[in-house]
């Protein structure tokens, strides 16, 4: 098992230690109930993504089109700095990017949070790649991600003290699903994955291993 899923897995058996049996019950019946709806399914292998510019932590513009003139670019949408999971996602991608950047590609993440909670995410998980706002989902909905939380999950996060409506800057109490791309330069998808149930995340290595065979591939 590798670095990133033993993480998700610790992570996982602290949680069903601390929390309320009925916190954890309806976590994960809103789990299943965004399964079993069929929403969100993203877009697929071989679409091309829509061009689209979101501001960095810093409030400046990035356009995806200048990002794939240098190279492939990873995608990968997050749902707040709040999320566990989202975190430890985040920093094995920064174990790792030496290695990706060595094969000539680029991550991206992309959340509805505001710049400044955007730019929090970036500092305390010490990212060094681009972390944009897709403040109001529009770059999400676009990559069809975006879904809904349940009145019921929202009273657990307020509950917890989670304020995801301050975080993204509305009151929507809308996520996207925490989605990966791998985007050639062309535009294209070339590898997607867009879990509805949120612990579960793409490994670096696989990421690594489909830039590695589409590099052969391109050579």
């Amino acid at each position: 098992m590798t670095r990133l899923l033993e993480e998700i897995k610790q992570y996982q058996s602290e949680f069903r230690q601390k929390a309320p049996a009925e916190k954890q019950r309806l976590m994960a019946e809103a789990t299943a109930e965004l399964t079993a709806s069929g929403v969100a399914q993203g877009l697929d292998v071989g679409d091309t993504i829509p061009h689209f510019t979101l501001p960095d932590v810093s409030g400046k513009p990035v356009a995806i089109e200048t990002l794939l003139e240098q190279g492939p670019v990873i995608l990968t949408f997050y749902r707040g700095g709040w999320c566990p999971y989202c975190n430890l996602e985040l920093r094995a991608y920064e174990r790792e990017i030496e290695r990706i950047r060595a094969l000539g590609a680029t991550v991206v993440a992309i959340s509805p949070e505001t710049p400044d909670f955007a730019e929090q995410t970036a500092d305390k998980n010490g990212l060094s790649f681009p972390v944009l706002s897709d403040v109001d989902l529009h770059v999400s909905r676009q990559f069809d991600l975006v879904f809904d939380l349940p009145d019921y999950l929202i009273e657990i996060y307020k509950a917890s003290g989670l304020d995801v409506a301050k975080h993204n800057g509305n009151e929507d109490w809308q996520l996207p699903k925490p989605a990966t791309f791998i985007i050639d330069t062309n535009g294209v998808i070339r590898f997607v994955e867009v879990p509805s149930d949120y612990t579960k995340r793409v490994d670096p290595e696989r990421i690594l291993q489909n830039l590695e065979q589409n590099k052969k591939y391109e050579d």
